[in-house]
């Protein structure tokens, strides 16, 4: 990935002792990783493919307030307060995967990179180890979801793993431009991710939004070999709806087809999405009706943050706020149908 530069102010102390599961390649000769792999911004671990443990303490002799991102601008730690002389403890679990984005695009950096923001960022202290035991939550999507490469876009996948505490973590396989067709037929895609699932590992899957000249016999049959697949590995499926697309009708609903991904043969995904659903007994998320019901309160010009209708006249990609505020969603849903164990779910 891609080194990421940001402005931290020069009061930050970083007085880490920094832990991890070094390769013998990547560490011969070198001794624990310690301070050498830490900048004033960010760290880099040279680990293997895998998924970690990381824990945090954060404060300083000033009052601050830290975020901690990573590889392709996964959020990963909310912004946290400590009063001024006093130490904050934050664990969280990361996936760390090659390419480490979307799966179709750039391999990225080997190992592990966190990157500190916040308005006043100041880490104590830092452990990452091998995790165990964890679990995980893959993501099957398309660019409403995946871990978008470039600011401004973002999927809500991207900002999920932030609501998710130690012992959880997000495995985002979900890829630009995909559809049922494509993501079933491509390699890199449904072939590699199948074979990761684990027993209990929760896979949720949203693929609607380039689906547009896919019949509904095919998209049915499509979803329903997904859910098999996840289910033959041990796996649970979850069915989610996409989101809406912000297109308003002059009466300031979004009651058409356009913004609730009914296709040009006038499938509409949701319904069949639904459908499959309750006939498959999936567990199901109904981001279409929550997404709408948002859009709606907030009408034509307060939705316009949740998307990049600003910066780029795009009513179908979320902005950072949009798609946070989407993935908090998708928490509050899989806390209320009970997918996680009580407490893994960050809630503040």
């Amino acid at each position: 990935m891609r080194r990421f530069t940001i402005a931290v102010s020069a009061a930050l102390t970083l007085t880490a002792a920094l832990t991890a599961m070094p390769t013998a390649q990547a560490h011969e000769g070198r001794g624990p990783l310690g301070m050498a792999d830490c900048t004033a911004a960010a760290c880099h671990f040279d680990v293997p493919p895998g998924t970690y443990d990381v824990k945090v303490l954060l404060g300083g002799d000033a009052e601050s307030s830290t975020s901690i991102s990573g590889e392709t601008r996964r959020a990963l730690l909310p912004e946290t307060a400590a009063p001024a002389g006093e130490r904050v403890a934050r664990s969280f679990t990361v996936n760390v995967r090659t390419p480490e984005g979307e799966p179709t695009g750039a391999e990225g950096t080997p190992g592990l990179d966190l990157v500190l923001g916040g308005s006043a960022p100041a880490l104590a202290d830092i452990r990452v180890t091998p995790a165990r035991h964890a679990r995980q939550i893959f993501l099957v999507g398309d660019s409403t979801v995946c871990d978008q490469p470039g600011d401004p876009y973002t999927g809500w996948g991207q900002e999920l793993p932030q609501y998710l505490r130690k012992g959880v973590s997000v495995a985002n396989y979900a890829d630009s431009g995909e559809s049922t067709v494509t993501y079933l037929g491509n390699p890199q895609l449904w072939a590699t991710v199948q074979p990761l699932i684990r027993h209990g590992d929760l896979v949720l899957i949203q693929l609607a939004h380039n689906d547009k000249t896919t019949d509904e016999a095919t998209y049915r049959a499509n979803l329903e070999t997904l859910v098999a697949g996840v289910r033959d590995q041990g796996g649970k499926p979850v069915l989610v709806t996409p989101i809406v697309r912000r297109w308003f009708n002059a009466d300031g609903t979004l009651n058409n087809g356009t913004a609730l991904l009914v296709n040009g043969l006038g499938v509409d995904h949701p319904a069949v999405i639904r459908s499959v659903a309750a006939a498959q007994d999936v567990p199901l998320i109904d981001l279409t009706a929550q997404t709408k019901a948002l859009v709606e309160s907030l009408g034509v010009e307060g939705s316009k943050a949740l998307y990049l209708y600003n910066e780029k006249r795009d009513n179908t990609h979320t902005s950072v706020h949009g798609a946070t505020v989407y993935a908090g969603l998708v928490r509050d849903a899989l806390a209320a149908l009970h997918l996680l164990p009580k407490g893994a779910v960050r809630v503040g």
